[in-house]
């Protein structure tokens, strides 16, 4: 057995950061797994039941050269004002850098460009001055808002463990070191190379800062979902005690408390109507814009919002209990995980700041020895912007960011993917299975046919068969025992009752042996159906579900039960069709009912007469072909079902979220939810697509470029100020394309 344990991760970067961290959890004995996110900085651990403290965990992230706190209510309250004073801290710091860095710019680029001012500077400052000038400047930006490369990169190299850090460390260094040099012992230099590199390491601290500041700002927005869904909670709640109402902290509220809200305001905490009626706005957790009507005995939702009317209910869940509480610890697991997709970017990045560092020195090495001169310059020079282009932070950020936004945005339409990796598995499936009853139906049967044969009564077989079902579960059961009900039927006590799942039941009523079932089960039972077998097979023609009835062992009567279809399953089954899916149902139902439902909503395969424990058969026998299926059901009665499934998809019930057996929940029974939770798979699998296409694409072209392979054809090299703003660019463009999935239309609005 494994518990979890999730920890805040301070000081990730880039995308070797997180195969740092990783590596030093998964070497401490008792660690199963280990999964860091770079996107959310949590590191989500799987331990042996018999692991100590979780200080063990911390002290190795520690040894790391990262910070780490175990994830608490606290910690993630003090994480969320920590982000907020990073930016703040980032944007000082950016600004500071500016200040210092503008002058060195303008004064050399200006020079450069401008040679009016390039000779009045010479005449008026003088060259030497003007390098004692930005040495000044420039020292200020390499070790004032430069120190934080510093003292993160350099523990890591001494560590040999290089990251993001230490490149900008090392590129930067020699940028300032070379000009140093130059600045006051330039005759140690190769003659025709005496020139300062200030304003290039100021420039390229400059602009990656200003890439850390954007890049932080845009990633404190992929969590909106779950600060929204956080900011749901009501603070305070209206208590009844000893007959008066008592305003109090929501945190000081007990299960069985009593609480009145009024219209217009938040129910604070999850409960049971105990008095009153209203209308509450549930569409905040289940998408469904339509306010619910609540009366006594009715579920209420902490986090809704009460429209009309007013109401007192007695709080069933608090804290950690409650629905919103659930939904959010859903939604940080899943925006925790890794997709499968991720495992080549961890491979690559593995070791990709060793090689980067390896193919700088190459670099150096052989401009200085077959370059043109000045050598020493543009070996330096080209070394440098090999190691500022190729700081894999975009590579760290493509996926968790996208995952981030994704399952956010599901949450917003109340479809909750319980692992991250459901996204990637629910894009690969080719076969969308429905259970029936419950899912593409309303789940209320209705006894619409009751016709007898012989000379039996209605009345007499009507009540027998419902005394019979009175002690059976089965909605058919219900069904039949409802409509003596409405009939007002005196229904006796039955006797020598026994069921059996699927096929029926048998019972002794006044007297007389009942059995109520299908025609294979009374069959079974020695009674002869024949009589039966026309009227059967005409309720199921018209879509009716026929059960038959035998009393003392000869036929009775045939009853033709009806479950309401969802308005939603139609328009679910045509969107699912269109993306080129098939489609399945599977029922209990004999061939000729469910034949007939299937083709009102446009099923394609049907699998029949299906016991409810045949349900995990079933969906073997679609995967024997190899296809990917996905199961939706109920999540209740359809738990190993859904287990076996590729992607188990349960519908909750809007309070039932935490339903261990699915990989994604519903909280809205509206089925288009389902058609929904594919097109958000595939447009999030897209945008990673797109994102780690260009992380990629990004570094392995650039690298190149930035080396001089281009000079000898060309005459192109890549300045290092250019390489800073393109190294800063990409992460700032892969976390805004992830971003655009807040924009993401639902296909059905549910």
């Amino acid at each position: 057995m494994t518990q979890q344990t999730t920890l805040l991760v301070e000081g990730m970067h880039c995308a070797s950061c997180v195969g740092r961290v990783e590596q030093a959890l998964r070497t401490i004995p008792g660690v199963e797994q280990a999964a860091v996110n770079l996107a959310t900085g949590t590191a989500s651990v799987h331990l042996r039941d018999d692991f100590g403290s979780a200080d063990t965990l911390c002290a190795a992230v520690a040894d790391a050269g990262y910070a780490a706190t175990l994830k608490t209510a606290a910690s993630v309250a003090d994480a969320g004002e920590r982000q907020a004073d990073e930016v703040m801290r980032l944007q000082r710091t950016l600004l500071i850098a500016a200040v210092f860095t503008l002058p060195i710019f303008v004064l050399d680029m200006g020079s450069h460009f401008i040679p009016p001012m390039h000779h009045w500077l010479l005449a008026n400052v003088g060259q030497q001055n003007l390098f004692y000038l930005f040495f000044v400047l420039g020292s200020v930006v390499q070790f004032g808002p430069g120190r934080e490369f510093y003292r993160a990169g350099l523990p890591a190299l001494l560590r040999g463990a290089p990251e993001m850090n230490s490149l900008v460390m090392l590129g930067t260094s020699a940028a300032w070191g070379y000009s140093v040099v130059a600045t006051f012992t330039p005759n140690v230099l190769p003659e025709g190379t005496v020139n300062v590199y200030y304003e290039a390491a100021a420039v390229i601290i400059t602009l990656i800062l200003l890439g850390r500041w954007l890049e932080a700002r845009a990633r404190g927005r992929t969590g909106e979902a779950i600060q929204r869904l956080l900011s749901l909670q009501a603070p305070e709640a209206r208590v009844i005690r000893d007959g008066q109402a008592e305003t109090v902290a929501v945190e000081s509220v007990r299960v069985g408390d009593l609480i009145e809200v009024r219209p217009g305001e938040q129910i604070p905490l999850d409960g049971q109507v105990v008095e009153g009626e209203a209308h509450v706005d549930e569409s905040m957790l289940t998408g469904e814009p339509v306010p619910v009507y609540k009366l006594a005995d009715a579920e209420v939702v902490g986090g809704t919002l009460l429209r009309s009317g007013s109401l007192r209910f007695e709080v069933t869940r608090i804290g950690e209990d409650t629905v919103l509480a659930r939904i959010v610890r859903l939604v940080e697991d899943a925006q925790a995980t890794k997709l499968p997709i991720e495992a080549l970017v961890d491979r690559v990045t593995g070791v990709f700041v060793p090689i980067v560092i390896g193919v700088a020195l190459l670099t150096f090495l052989i401009w200085l020895a077959i370059g043109p001169q000045p050598a020493l310059t543009f070996a330096l020079v080209n070394a440098v912007a090999v190691l500022i282009i190729a700081c894999p932070c975009a590579m760290g950020l493509a996926t968790p960011t996208s995952i981030m936004v994704g399952t956010g945005k599901g949450a917003e339409l109340g479809v909750l993917f319980r692992r991250g990796d459901a996204l990637q598995a629910l894009r690969d499936v080719d076969v969308v299975a429905f259970d029936k009853t419950g899912t593409l139906t309303e789940g209320r049967l209705t006894l619409t046919d009751l016709e007898c044969v012989g000379d039996w009564a209605e009345a007499d077989v009507l009540r027998w068969a419902a005394a019979a079902e009175r002690r059976s579960e089965h909605p058919v059961g219900e069904a039949i025992v409802n409509a003596a009900e409405e009939r007002e039927l005196q229904l006796p006590e039955p006797e020598q009752f026994r069921s059996e799942a699927g096929q029926g039941v048998a019972a002794r009523v006044e007297g007389h042996d009942i059995r109520v079932g299908s025609a294979r089960y009374l069959a079974r039972e020695g009674v002869e159906v024949d009589a039966l077998r026309a009227i059967a097979d005409r309720l199921a023609d018209a879509g009716r579900s026929p059960i038959l009835a035998a009393v003392n062992g000869r036929p009775a009567a045939a009853f033709g039960v009806a479950d309401q279809l969802k308005d939603s399953s139609r328009a679910t089954v045509e969107a699912i069709r269109a993306r080129g899916l098939r489609v399945a149902m599977i029922t209990g139902d004999n061939e000729r009912t469910a034949r007939r439902i299937a083709e009102a909503l446009g099923i394609d395969e049907v699998l029949a007469e299906v016991l409810p424990d045949g349900k995990v058969d079933a969906i073997r026998d679609l995967q024997q072909s190899g296809a990917k299926v996905a199961f939706v059901g109920d999540g209740i009665n359809d738990a190993p079902a859904l287990a076996q499934a590729d992607v188990g998809i349960a519908i909750g019930s809007g309070t039932d979220v935490a339903i261990e057996a699915a990989e994604v929940v519903l909280i809205s029974p509206d089925l288009r939810n389902v058609a929904n939770a594919l097109a958000l798979s595939h447009a999030t699998l897209r945008n990673i697509r797109q994102n780690l296409f260009w992380a990629f694409a990004y570094n392995a072209s650039l690298i190149p470029v930035a080396a001089g392979v281009l000079y000898p054809f060309f005459g192109i090299l890549l300045s290092p100020i250019f390489a800073a703003v393109a190294m800063a660019a990409s992460s700032v463009c892969v976390v805004t394309n992830a971003l655009r999935l807040k924009r993401f239309r639902a296909p059905l609005r549910a």
